[in-house]
């Protein structure tokens, strides 16, 4: 199993001000985070794509670029590239030219996008919401497969016999995972094209998400693809600490962050019940020691049978300091206690 960390680059705000703090400070610590879980052996890192004040990371591609020149073998992907309100052609030229500067290491995340910020911003109708992923999903796959593009569709201008470059590593071809929240449309729309599959696991039980999983391995398989190339993970809110002092503390980062959203979308105010129910083994949030935390990734792997778990980690900006011991922590002692489980 592959094991990461993903971030949306969340800015907390100043009690007195109400304003967020400085996305340049930001930027440069997530850099260094990156840098550091690299150094510590891990798999995988994603960054979110958002548009809001609270967070600072609108163009993920631009993060993981710089990120590219820091690292030696982490795997830099999205998670996720709002596709919907992207233009294909440019996610394919960025993530190609991450990968050439990685030397192989990038991957995309797309998704339809749990906030709709980017639509009017970029100039999309919202009425198109599935009909402008669909199309672009498409034409996306049709550029990473193809080095000569011929598209059509309803939504866009068509390309005919028009190169894209520059051309990923790998013949041309980026790993493209499609990211879900748990709609069964878009987890058959995955199985159908034979596409990686990982869902946001963040609030509830786990475990109510098997009947999806299970629908996405059956419908995958009876759609001709090799079961032996599937891969299935999870996303879902984590954090480490080594004491639970730190871990009690950590909850007035994570519920200021979920009053912010929940504040416009009618959520009740979050409490430490439900934080702390979350951190319960059937819960969602992968928050606690090394122990707890990789007794709840083998529990995952157990469900679904997973090959990548994501561990979210910046929910309501935590310090710097905290954010790289947490990341030591899952490198250092969390990945190996998962990864000797799995061997025996």
């Amino acid at each position: 199993m592959e094991l990461g960390i993903g971030m949306f680059g969340d800015l907390s705000f100043d009690e007195k001000t109400g304003k967020p703090r400085d996305a340049k400070v930001k930027l440069q610590e997530i850099l260094e985070q990156i840098k550091l879980a690299d150094e510590v052996g891990l798999d995988v890192f994603g960054l979110g794509e958002h548009h809001r004040p609270d967070y600072a990371v609108s163009s993920p591609e631009i993060v993981l670029a710089a990120a590219a020149s820091i690292t030696k073998n982490i795997k830099l992907t999205s998670t996720v590239t709002v596709l919907s309100s992207a233009e294909p052609v440019k996610v394919y030229q960025d993530f190609a030219t991450i990968d050439l500067i990685s030397n192989g290491r990038a991957e995309i995340g797309v998704g339809r996008g749990s906030f709709i910020e980017s639509f009017p911003l970029f100039g999309y109708n919202l009425s198109d919401y599935d009909q402008l992923f669909e199309e672009k999903l498409d034409l996306l796959l049709n550029i990473n497969n193809n080095d000569v593009v011929n598209w059509r569709g309803k939504l866009r201008a068509p390309l005919v016999n028009q190169m894209v470059l520059p051309r990923a590593t790998n013949e041309g071809r980026l790993p493209i995972w499609i990211a879900v929240g748990g709609t069964p449309e878009s987890v058959l729309r995955a199985a159908k094209l034979g596409l990686p599959l990982i869902v946001a696991i963040i609030g509830g039980i786990p475990k109510q998400f098997q009947p999806l999983i299970n629908f996405y391995k059956q419908e995958y398989v009876k759609h001709g693809h090799d079961v032996s190339q599937m891969q299935i993970g999870i996303h879902s809110h984590s954090f480490l600490s080594d004491n639970e002092a730190s871990t009690d503390r950590y909850y007035y980062n994570y519920a200021a962050q979920m009053d912010r959203i929940g504040a416009t979308r009618g959520w009740s105010p979050y409490t430490k019940m439900q934080y702390d129910g979350g951190r319960a083994k059937d819960g969602a949030l992968f928050i606690g020691d090394a122990n707890e935390v990789a007794d709840k990734i083998l529990y995952m792997h157990e469900l679904f049978g997973i090959t990548r778990f994501i561990g979210h980690m910046d929910v309501g900006d935590p310090s710097h300091a905290g954010m790289m011991k947490s990341i030591e922590i899952f490198g250092t002692k969390v990945a190996p206690i998962v990864k000797k489980a799995l061997k025996n």
